[in-house]
This record gives structure tokens, sequence and C-alpha cells, in this order.
């Protein structure tokens, strides 16, 4: 079988797909050759085999204790990505992988006392990092806090019971149900009053988080005023790059100097979904700010970014930009 693209090099096949959740799925794949990676980290995966297709997602499995190398996803309704490997893909299939990127790992974020935070689908590196330094680090204590909208929603939910029975002295488990809340769940949001709570010694702990960019930058916030310092504060953005909470009404002017157009956008969007919503032709395979594909320059404005993965200093000088990753926050001008 032909590799798609030289960005996906491994080659792994299917082992079996596992449902975690009514719309979650993990898929075990066996590598025939050594695959590096740290927990928490991700990959591109090429989809449906077509080079021109690649989407982000974490491994979820361990390295060093995992059976099988292991993607967790969650289907969208629109998500291409999502949609194949969840409803095409069997076992026995193959899939092409990259090799593994992000700075999102505790191997990184060295502590011997960590907070982990997860929303939804964020709890993917979290439970790769978890089940790591449980085995490989005796003396960590681990508090994790995990959010869902109902019960139902807990992704591991198994796995997180075996770990909390068998390392009881270094892992604290609390599991948040925003809806239907029972025996074992506290019902509703994070808040500081539920921190101070469940994790009185926080300020003395290193805070990975990982979810929608709305509930990180709240957890970062509530962890500031709790007295975490800024640099123990370590997120991983994980699902869309927007959301609708993120984007205002307020308008701002997209000027794209190489077509001689300017065209109005909501503040809060990204670049690429900016370019995209005016026909704008723009590369875009990852989505997630990991492949490079997008890099637009910005001449002038005002904007944000959540990634800066493969772009050099010098190009960051200049003005280069993930589209994906790039919050528009004002006006702002296109090469």
């Amino acid at each position: 079988m032909t590799m798609p693209t030289p960005v996906c090099p491994y080659r792994m096949q299917v082992h079996s797909i596992h449902q975690e959740t009514p719309d979650v799925w993990s898929i075990s794949l066996i590598n025939h050759d050594f695959y590096p990676y740290q927990p928490g980290q991700h990959a591109l995966v090429c989809i449906a085999n077509r080079a021109d297709t690649l989407r982000a997602y974490t491994l979820s499995s361990s390295p060093g204790l995992s059976r099988f190398i292991t993607l967790t996803v969650r289907r969208l309704d629109n998500g291409i990505g999502s949609r194949w490997l969840t409803g095409q893909l069997k076992p026995g299939d193959y899939l092409w992988l990259s090799d593994a990127e992000g700075e999102f790992t505790c191997t990184h974020a060295v502590s011997d006392q960590y907070l982990m935070l997860a929303a939804g689908c964020g709890v993917t590196p979290i439970m790769s990092m978890c089940r790591w330094l449980l085995a490989h680090r005796p003396q960590t204590d681990i508090s994790v806090i995990v959010n869902v909208r109902d019960p139902q929603q807990v992704i591991f939910a198994n796995e997180w019971q075996a770990l909390r029975q068998r390392y009881p002295q270094q892992l604290q488990l609390t599991l948040m149900a925003e809806n239907n809340a029972s025996e074992g769940f506290l019902h509703g949001r994070i808040t500081q009053d539920i921190l101070s709570r469940q994790v009185p010694d926080i300020a003395h702990r290193t805070v990975m988080t990982c979810g929608p960019i709305p509930y990180m930058k709240q957890v970062e916030a509530l962890c500031t005023q709790a007295g975490v310092a800024a640099n123990h504060v370590y997120r991983e953005h994980f699902g869309a790059p927007e959301t609708s909470a993120d984007i205002g009404s307020e308008q701002l002017t997209m000027t794209i100097s190489h077509l001689l157009r300017q065209v109005n956008v909501p503040v809060g969007i990204s670049l690429l979904a900016a370019l995209e919503s005016h026909k704008v032709p723009v590369n875009a395979a990852c989505r997630a700010g990991v492949c490079g594909s997008c890099k637009t320059r910005i001449l002038s404005g005002q904007y944000v970014t959540t990634s800066t993965a493969t772009l050099t200093q010098d190009e960051i000088s200049q003005g280069y930009v993930l589209a994906c990753s790039c919050q528009l926050q004002g006006d702002v001008v296109l090469a």
C-alpha cells in the first residue's frame, strides 16, 4: 500500500473499535514498527487515505503501557474525519499517521503535584498522561476534575474507576455533570468554590487543562485567582478554533491585499473561517494548528494565536500565522 503523503509515514492496522459513549469511539491500532510519542501528544491522520484530508487527534494510549496505539474520536455531524473514522473504518483496515507532535505533555511540565482539568473529549490527553504518571512516577500526586454534559458522557468511565481503586493515595478523581448528576457526580460547572473544596492546595500544583476554548479560559482565570503561577498552567486546544461563545456581533474589516478586496467578519472569528466564509482559497489540512498548511501572512492588525507549530521565529516576526489558530480581534490587512 502506497504512503498517501510523506507527512504521515506510519502505517497502522485497525485491531478493534470500541464505543466509549453514545458519540465517542476508541480506535485501537496495531503498529508494526516503533512509534515514539509522549503521553498527551497528538498525531495527524490521513482520512480515507487521502493526502489532502488530514485531521489531528490525541493519542489516548500511553507509551510503554498500552497494548495498542489508540485514537479516541467524537463523531461530529459535520466532521469529515470523525464520521469516516467512527462510521466507515473497520477492523483490518489501515490508517496512516504522522509523527507524534505537541508540547502538551507531562514530560515537558514536570511536577510532583498536578491538577488535571478536562471537559468533553479534552479528557483524552489527560487520561494518557495520568495513566503514564501513575505507572512511572509513583510519588506523583494527581487531582483530576472531569466536566461532562451528563453522566453518560464520561469517556473511559470504567478505566477511571479502576485507576482510582488501584491508586487511592495518588489519584483523586472528581466527576462533574451539568445535567442529571447522579451518585458520584457533582452538579454543574467548575467554579472557584469547587476548586477550593476539591483541591485546597491548588496554588502548589501544576495545572494541565484541555477542552473547548471558553472552558480553558475560565479554568485558567480560576486557577490564577486561586494563586497558581501563570507559568504553571498548561492548556491544549481540542476542537474547532472558535465557538459561538468566542464570536461576538461586532464586525471588523479584513483587507486581502493580493485580491484588492475588503470584507467584514465578526470579531473573534478564526482567520481560516473568515477566509472560507468569503470563498477565499486557502490550504487547510489538519485545522488544528499542527500541519502548517494554512500559513498566512498578516501585514497589520489585531489578532491572537493559539498555535505557532511549524512556524520559524523569522516567519513569526514577518507576520506569518496559522489561519486555523489565529483569532481576529480588530481590523487586519493580509498580504
